[in-house]
């Protein structure tokens, strides 16, 4: 009998910001309320039907846009990743301006040349 392999594969699913949003808060409520972090966001995401780990990263970025820890906000990070591939493509323009400019100065020289 064949194996079902969706079974064993994890699904992927995205989330909205206002879930992910919603997630974060009662995470931090339910902390505020026990007055600890412990298993907090464990029991939220248990609670909501999402992953764990899932929950734990949105708590941490948020953490990070928030100004309560350290590190790259969402935001940043957005705008590195615009700069990154605005440079790619200055790059790959520069690349098709040079072979131009070689390709027609060659062209000169042999119309010079005649």
């Amino acid at each position: 009998m064949p194996k079902d392999i969706s079974q064993d594969q994890p699904t992927t699913r995205r989330y909205s910001a206002e879930e992910k949003a919603a997630a974060v808060r009662m995470v931090r409520t339910l902390r505020a309320e026990l007055g600890t972090t412990q298993g907090t966001v464990k029991r939220v995401a248990e609670q909501l039907g999402y992953g764990t780990e899932s929950v734990r990263t949105w708590v941490k970025q948020a953490d990070v846009d928030d100004g309560h820890t350290p590190g790259v906000t969402t935001d940043e990070a957005a705008r590195m990743l615009a700069l990154e591939q605005e440079n790619r493509e200055l790059r790959r323009a520069n690349e098709i301006l040079k072979r131009a400019a070689s390709f027609f100065g060659a062209e000169l020289d042999r119309q010079h040349k005649r």
